[in-house]
Parts: structure tokens; sequence; C-alpha cells
């Protein structure tokens, strides 16, 4: 029997509805989810009630990272099922509510705690349920303690609680720990102090120990040797052997802890992989094709929210345009199919969904002999029974009916920015980055008409820089980017890339393809010789105004289409798809991704001896951020080899952590795998326990778009380059 696990965000939405019943345990449907539900709806319970029956209104107060936990997984609605009336932000004006508790989700911080002395002492609201997102220290919970004290206002304290949340869940199996777009450049400059560092890593190792403790499993840790990762690592091992040893009742011993088997034993433990950014920096800057990479490319999605712009009228855009924001996430049953899904098969996926909506809608009309579904509210025929069954599938026609809506403008927003920036030729150009010439590569930056944004021609250049194997001289080099700045294109994040005068330990070029693995394609797809991969598009089109007539968006469509190339991407592994395949299931993995695993070091929590040495703060710089190359010269320390049997262990389940940012693309090609792997029925030790199928959990200090990364960071470090 196949067993079922929730996903993190399964989890975290059931700690979050526990927070907002006052952390009482909610209702048995709140927290047990099928599997079929696992990209499903939240299930909706009701509030703990009085003792008279009514609920227990209350005021949700949070910090921004608070309401980004929340925002990413409940809505408004969620929010008022559970009896939460209004949500403040801490640092905003709040009026007096003096007969509602107040519920507070917010980090531990001298800041943070004394608005709510503040709170307390100004008689705001009538009882305080704090909950705090990591765990609070000691001094600050004394000094805490003793500011309540002094105003007298103890007594409006009910509870207090570390929660273990510091993370935002995207995707059911997507985090990150929201700490900003410069932690890359934190990471690997010599300005941060040797204290800026270390709180960076604090706040990576609170966040994953948050992760761990939701999953409710403590995991095996590995990662390269050297950099970032292996501090992390280590303080992280030292943060979970403590609490083990030092907590009777730990964390991964209540409630929250895995389910166990049919024969009673607990389920396997999950590798947890900490890698760092500069292991592979390609995939933060390329061109992707498939929906969810595209749109957090084009339309620069945050916290599942994009904002588009579209026509007041589509026959007349004279009269301008509006701005329109969505929300993407798996309660949309559309998005949580298509997210990963190549472009045009997602155009394919829309003409069958608006096929199938307009059968189900005439099948409806015509049983209740209505000529349209708007006129079936009008309807006084005797056909009574019709006429009920058709009004109580109203509501989900009409929500279908939306969600496609939504889905067309997204898919003709991207089309736009497809078109124009001409994302298609360079997602094209990438699938074959290192058969380019240097003669192809500096004929496409001098041509005006292969892309108009420059930024574009500066992302795949530096792809090209880091892939190929071919001899790029100063001349050469200078040439490039003669051709880049003619284009516009700021090229300060290239002296980052290629310098390596004033710090010689970033050797990112070398770095980047000494990791690389390059991967065959395990499953070609086929080549497209005509618009068959359009067809969806061209039927979209041409039938539009017959499915949609309110929701139309006109003949453009058809235009936008031309001229969008219609392939399909290869199947292919990036390299840190490779490392996870090598430490998850090394007996299918290939020889050369098993060679740049083989060094990694071994943590497990719960050994007395599988655990390593802590290296400074500053050492991080010493291989800058690099990823500890296996087997390199100059390891931070002995650290802890794993032995044969150690590196050959196979895994079901796997948490894999970027330090200094993460990619969609990366994500996708990571869930790809498991889609394609698990399918083959999880041989050997990757078929898990009782059939489990594999899973893999991806996560970053933040998800940054390619613009951010290269705008933000690379020309950052390239500035202080030079």
């Amino acid at each position: 029997m196949v067993t079922h696990q929730q996903s993190l965000r399964d989890r975290q939405v059931a700690s979050l509805e526990k927070i907002l019943n006052l952390n009482r345990s909610p209702p048995e449907p709140s927290t047990t989810h099928e599997p079929s539900a696992a990209n499903g709806p939240i299930p909706q319970t009701s509030p703990i009630l009085t003792s008279d029956g009514d609920p227990i209104w209350k005021v949700l107060v949070f910090d921004n990272l608070g309401r980004d936990v929340i925002s990413s997984v409940l809505r408004v609605n969620d929010l008022r099922g559970w009896g939460v009336t209004i949500h403040l932000n801490i640092n905003s004006p709040r009026h007096p509510i003096p007969d509602v508790p107040a519920l507070y989700l917010l980090e531990p911080t001298t800041a943070n705690l004394t608005l709510i002395s503040q709170d307390l002492a100004r008689g705001l609201y009538a009882e305080a349920y704090i909950n705090f997102l990591s765990s609070i220290p000691r001094p600050l919970m004394e000094d805490f303690a003793a500011q309540i004290a002094e105003s007298g206002t103890s007594e409006s304290v009910s509870q207090v609680y570390d929660q273990y949340l510091n993370f935002i869940v995207s995707e059911p199996d997507l985090f990150s720990l929201g700490m900003g777009k410069d932690t890359y450049w934190a990471l690997n400059s010599a300005q941060p102090k040797d204290e800026e560092l270390d709180a960076v890593v604090e706040r990576i190792v609170r966040g994953l120990f948050s992760v761990v403790v939701t999953m409710g499993a403590i995991p095996i840790i590995r990662c390269p040797r050297g950099g970032a990762a292996e501090m992390i690592a280590a303080k992280l091992d030292r943060k979970l052997r403590d609490h083990i040893l030092n907590s009777k009742e730990n964390l991964f011993s209540g409630h929250g802890q895995r389910p166990a088997s049919a024969t009673g034993a607990a389920l396997s433990r999950p590798v947890l992989v900490i890698v760092d950014r500069n292991l592979d920096l390609i995939p933060m800057l390329s061109h992707s094709w498939t929906y969810q990479s595209l749109v957090y490319d084009v339309l620069k999605m945050h916290l599942n929210r994009i904002t588009i712009e579209t026509p007041i009228d589509e026959e007349n855009p004279s009269k301008g345009k509006t701005k329109r924001s969505y929300d993407l996430n798996s309660t949309d049953y559309f998005w949580a199919r298509n997210a990963g899904v190549p472009f045009p098969q997602v155009a394919e996926d829309i003409d069958a969904e608006l096929t199938k909506y307009k059968e189900d809608a005439n099948e409806i009309t015509k049983n209740t002999g209505a000529s349209s579904i708007e006129d079936l509210q009008n309807d006084t025929s005797s056909s009574a029974q019709h006429l009920k069954a058709a009004i109580t599938l109203l509501p989900e026609l009409r929500e279908r009916k939306a969600v496609l809506d939504m889905h067309m403008n997204i898919a003709t927003a991207l089309l736009k920015g497809i078109k124009d920036r001409q994302l298609d030729n360079f997602f094209q150009i990438e699938e074959n980055i290192t058969k380019q010439t240097k003669a192809q590569i500096l004929e496409l930056l001098n041509d005006p008409d292969k892309g108009k944004e420059a930024l574009d021609k500066l992302r795949l250049f530096i792809i090209w820089f880091l892939s190929t194997e071919q001899d790029v001289s100063r001349t050469d080099m200078e040439r490039f980017e003669e051709a880049l700045t003619k284009s516009g294109s700021d090229i300060t994040a290239l002296a980052y890339v290629k310098s390596a005068k004033r710090f010689p330990e970033n050797r990112v070029r070398e770095i980047t393809r000494m990791t690389m693995m390059a991967s065959a394609p395990s499953a070609p797809a086929p080549q497209s010789t005509s618009n068959e991969l359009f067809r969806g598009f061209s039927s979209i089109s041409n039938r539009l105004t017959d499915r949609l007539k309110d929701g139309a968006l006109g003949a453009n469509f058809e235009n936008l289409i031309s001229g969008v190339k219609n392939f399909l991407p290869v199947n292919k592994d990036l390299t840190l798809t490779k490392i996870t395949e090598s430490l998850m299931d090394p007996a299918s993995a290939s020889s050369s991704a098993i060679a740049k695993t083989e060094d990694y070091l071994y943590f497990d929590p719960r050994s007395a001896n599988a655990r390593g040495t802590m290296p400074a703060p500053s050492q991080i710089r010493q291989h800058g951020g690099s990823g500890g190359l296996p087997g390199s010269l100059g390891s931070l320390g002995p650290g802890t080899g794993a032995s044969f049997g150690q590196r050959r262990q196979g895994f079901s389940e796997a948490i894999v952590f970027t330090v200094g940012g993460g990619s969609m693309d990366e994500y996708g090609n990571l869930q790809d795998w498991v889609k394609r792997t698990s399918t083959a029925g999880g041989v050997g030790a990757a078929a898990g326990v009782s059939g489990q199928r594999r899973r893999v959990v991806y996560g970053s200090t933040d998800l940054v778009n390619a613009e951010d990364f290269v705008v933000g960071e690379l020309a950052r470090l390239g500035r202080e380059s030079v």
C-alpha cells in the first residue's frame, strides 16, 4: 500500500490553523488531507465557539515575515472562517479594539517585543495570544517579561508560543526563507563583517530548523566541503543534536512526528542536501519555456501574486489599460496542473478546458430549456428537477470560467512579453549553448533585431561564458563587452564573473565549469515539423468569442502568437538534479554525478559520531561560496566523511536547499525528475518504505528572478571587483 505523506504546505497550513484556533488542536478533518487533495483547496472548518455558541472573533497582528508566511497559503476567506475579523501589520497605526483578543504572529525581535509591550500598556486588545515564528532567545524573553511586569500587564498575556514557521511556502514542496535579494552578495563579498556573516548563517540555520520541525523528521545532512554550506550544515547538526539531548519531550516526539508504517516502524528519514549557489549559476540566468518560470521571469511573480495590464476595451485600445492582480496558488486547479508544463502545451490545455466548459454549459442549458447559463436565473419552466441540478452546478461553472479567464489574460501577457523580447529565440539558443561559437555569439550581440532587451543578451552571454570550453582571450572579451555595451547592457556584472584580480578565490567560471555536469537528453522531445504545437493558441483565438463572450481577449491573440517558435524543451537534468539523484538513488546515478558527491560531508544528528567541526564565519569567503569543490584542497577542517555504506544509502525523500538564492528552473527540473523516476516504480533503495513514492522539497534563502540576480547582486559584486 502506498503511504501518502502530507506536503510541506499541508503541514504549514495545519500549524497555522492551530494558531488561528488559539493553539487548540483543530478538528480532525482540518489536518487530514486526502492524497487527491494535496494540491487542492484548504479544508474549511469552523472556529472554536464560546459556551453560548458564538465564534471567538479575533484580530490578527503580524510583521512583514508573518504576513508573507500567511498570505502564501491562506486567503482572506480562510482567515474569516477561523474568526479573524481584521488583520493588521504591527508597524502600521492601529486603533484600540478593547473587547477583542489579539493573535500575534511575528519574529522574536527587540522591535516587535517593544511594540507588543506598548499595545499591552495602551490596552489595545482584550488579550494577547503571542506566537513567535521562531524560537525566542532567552535574553529577549527575559527582557520582554521585565517590560510587561513593569507595566503591570502580565494578566493580558494569555499565551506565548514558539511556532517554528519562519519560512514561506509558495508551492506544496517549494519554500524560501524570505531573506531578500542580497544574500548571495553578502556571502561572496569582502565587505560584510564577521558578525554580519554569522547573523546571515544563523538566520538560515533557524529557518532550516523550522522546516525540519514542520516536516516532522530529523534528516541526514549532506553538503560539500567548504564555504557557507559546510558551516550551515555543521551548525544545524549541532542545533538538532542539542535539541534532542536537552529536551525531555523534543519537537520530534509529539503529534508532529512522522506517521508509522503498517508494521509500526517509522518511515525512512529524509536527506537534507545543502549546496552553495556558486555550484551552478546558470539556472539563475537562463530563459525558460515552462509556464511557471515564464510567469516569474516576464510577469515578476512575488508571493504567488502577479499584476498585469489589460486593455479596458479590446476593440478600442485608445481607452487605455487597467491593472489586474491575480493570485496563483494550489487552489487553482489549472495552475496546479500546468505550472511546470512547457508553454505550448499550456495553450492546448486551455483549449481543452474551454471545450469541456462549453460542453458542460450546453448540457445544462439543453436539459433546462434555457438558451444560456445567464438565462437560468429567469427560467420558469416546469422542468424543476433539471433546474435544481443546474442551479447546483452554477457556482462551479462560474468558478471554472473565472479561472480560465484569468489564465487567458496571463497567457496573453506572456505571449506579448515573449514576442517583444524574443524569448523563444534565447531559449532555443541556450538549449544548445555549448555548441555556439564565439563568432555566433558576437553576431547575436551585435544584431539589434535579435532581442530588444539588453539584459536578455547579457544573461545569454554570461551563460555561454560559464558553459563554453573555448578559450576566451582578452581581445575576445573586449569585443564581447563592446557589443554588449552598444546593445545597452550594463556590463558591471561581468567584472565579477570574469575577474580574479582582486579576489582570486572568486573563480566563478572555473567553479561552474568544474561542477557542471552535461546531461544528455534522457527522453528527447519529438521535433515539431508544423504548427501543431500551437494549434491550441489558434483554436482559442478562432473560437474565443463563442466561448467566453464577456471575457474575450479579441483577435489580437492571433497576432501575438505569430512568429513565436513552436518547439518543446529537451528533457535534461540540471546540475543540482544530478547531485540530488546521486545522493538519493546512487544505484541509478551517473558515475560523473557520484564522483562529484563522493566527498560530500555526512551529518547525522541522532548519531554520536557523525558530526563535524565548526568553521569560523570569515572562512566562508575563502572559498568564494564555491560550494566546496569535492576533493578540493584547503577545505575547512576534517568534517565528517561518509563510509561507503553511507555514500550508497538511498532515500525516498529529500530537502534540497541552495544558499544564496533559488531558481524556479531548478525547482521545476527537480519535480520533473521526481515524476519521471517515480513513475518507473522507484527502483531499489529509492522505492522507500511500503512502496512510498519519491519526493523532493526545494528551498532557498529566497527566490530570485534573473533581473534581480544580475542587476542587484552580480553587478554589486562586479563594482567591488573593479
